[in-house]
């Protein structure tokens, strides 16, 4: 019997090769690997971006005034927050305060990503910091933790991110001149599920479960005191049982 001809497969590199190689590459490479590393944000982005910009034609808002608030913000949850509450006819106060809590997160969330920023020019740590949000967060954090992630990276993963924002408002606030009232499509249902998605996907333990169920409670609740006399305008009913279940788990788990 003859000896088996050799075969052409090539050894696997070694993880610290493949690290070395990824964290050596030019910048523009780093950057195209984080929009790589982004395309499932991008992916998710564009149909509730389009969402947002269907419902912002809906309170009145111009294609560019929609487009603006996704372009400057790229705050997803805060955005649909804001028209929620301007949807009950609530001052400015009260949607920059619904808005406040919503977006308090991203302190934390800041902080966590700061020891690996130490020393990057400010426009950079800007510019991360714009494009902070839930999901690359999760990516970059993710990334860090492999060894893997730079400052180039962070940055492509927030620019396909944003993009992805961008583009599904620009086309939600165009396309709804022409689907009409949007509401016929359940629409409406965006926000809901957008919170109850980014509420599964963020919780990572049974206390996280039980003080967003206490919330949705609450806010369930509060518009049942009306019948006892007690009317709370409905633009506070976020505010309220966020706070109160935030409130009440600390104090619970306060030795954590």
């Amino acid at each position: 019997m003859s000896d088996p001809a050799p075969t052409s497969v090539q050894p696997t590199p070694h993880p610290d090769h493949h690290r070395e190689v990824t964290l050596h590459a030019s910048p523009t490479r780093r950057f195209v690997r984080g929009t790589e590393l982004g395309l499932p944000i991008f992916l998710g982005y564009m149909p509730a971006g389009m969402a947002f910009g269907i419902l912002a034609r809906t309170l009145g808002f111009s294609v560019f005034a929609a487009t603006t608030c996704s372009a400057t913000a790229l705050a997803g949850a805060g955005q649909f927050i804001s028209l929620s509450v301007l949807g009950t006819g609530a001052m400015a106060p009260s949607v920059l305060a619904a808005t406040t809590v919503v977006n308090l997160r991203y302190v934390l969330f800041a902080s966590t990503l700061s020891p690996y920023l130490h020393g990057l020019p400010m426009r950079i740590q800007a510019g991360l910091g714009f494009t902070l949000t839930d999901e690359t967060f999760a990516v970059n954090v993710a990334d860090l933790r492999a060894g893997l992630a730079t400052p180039a990276s962070m940055l492509g993963v927030g620019a396909i991110a944003w993009t992805g924002w961008v583009l599904g408002t620009i086309i939600g606030a165009v396309g709804a001149g022409w689907i009409g009232d949007p509401s016929r499509f359940g629409v409406g249902f965006a926000m809901p599920a957008m919170f109850t998605a980014l509420f599964l996907a963020l919780s990572e333990n049974r206390r996280q479960v039980a003080m967003g169920l206490v919330a949705a409670a609450i806010a369930l609740g509060l518009p049942l005191l009306a019948r006892v006399g007690v009317a709370i305008p409905s633009s506070w009913f976020i505010i309220i049982s966020s706070m109160t279940a935030a409130t009440a788990g600390a104090v619970i788990w306060r030795e954590d």
